[in-house]
């Protein structure tokens, strides 16, 4: 289950994920369901109900969908499906269209100051890492994050397309999304939010905005399912991170290894919910 449209990092992630466990040997075949709103949780709430005990199902799940679980409060958490590994984590990139006037993270800020609210964000859905980095931002930089304008989107495609419309003002996402548009010269990247460069592209940190966030990417089994299963699923995961295959896609999309499986990645994810909220509520998106 992939709680996304098609062509964003969820859909990159699941796809993946799919292909390299085909390659290790440890499933004869992988099939897809996208199914986007609501920061993947609408995918949560089918994937949960539909597929419990089912040993052989999986969900993408992220900082995306931790943020908007914290926003929504939904009927079904991630407290309903069995943790079973941490995958990737990625870099994020802050990105205007080519045509743009802003040329650095210093004319942003500086536009930003001026009028907070004519700085429009283009990311993915309320309450996502793309929303906190964009308030974060603003708090930094000396701006209420309560004024930002966020636009949030279904998939990393709208996002992109509407980006590369100049529909909204700057754009954020991770570098795998908008890696292609960067190198063709449709979007110009104004920073990478990691300690180091990422495709040469500049940091936040060395323009004068000491921040550093990243997202992350990881799978839970079904609801009901034995340890047993459990075990089998996180077995199967493993082994496709080792894979040639799984390694050429971590490099390809500027991935970092970020490994960690069963009630360790549930703890991990408990811990993100409390950090990710308690941000989320000085931005006024959380209760």
């Amino acid at each position: 289950m992939i709680g996304a449209n098609p062509g964003g990092g969820f859909d990159q992630t699941g796809r993946s994920l799919g292909a390299a466990l085909v390659a290790a040997g440890v499933a004869k075949t992988a099939s897809y369901d996208n199914k986007g709103g609501a920061g993947g949780t609408i995918g949560l709430a089918q994937f949960v109900n539909t597929d419990k005990g089912n040993p052989n199902a999986m969900i993408v799940t992220g900082a995306v969908m931790v943020g908007a679980i914290e926003t929504n409060k939904p009927p079904v958490t991630l407290k309903n499906a069995t943790p079973v590994a941490r995958l990737f984590a990625d870099t994020m990139v802050i990105t205007v269209p080519a045509a743009s006037p802003l040329k650095s993270i210093k004319d942003l800020t500086a536009q930003l100051k001026a009028n907070p609210g004519s700085v429009s964000w283009g990311g993915g859905s309320k309450g996502s890492i793309d929303h906190i980095l964009a308030g974060l931002v603003a708090k930094e930089s000396g701006v209420d994050p309560k004024k930002i304008n966020y636009v949030p989107f279904q998939g990393g495609g709208e996002a992109s397309a509407s980006i590369l419309g100049g529909h909204v003002t700057v754009g954020i996402a991770g570098v795998s999304e908008f890696l292609p548009f960067i190198k063709s010269g449709k979007m110009r990247a104004l920073a990478v939010t990691s300690r180091e460069r990422t495709a040469d592209i500049p940091t936040l940190r060395e323009q004068g905005v000491s921040l550093e966030i990243y997202n992350w990417r990881g799978v839970y089994g079904a609801p009901g399912i034995t340890t047993e299963q459990r075990k089998a699923l996180v077995d199967a995961v493993v082994k496709a991170t080792e894979t040639p295959l799984w390694k050429e896609t971590l490099a390809k999309n500027d991935w970092a290894p970020f490994l960690l499986t069963g009630d360790e990645f549930g703890k991990f994810v408990d811990n993100e919910s409390a950090r990710l909220g308690s941000t989320l509520r000085e931005l006024g998106v959380a209760k």
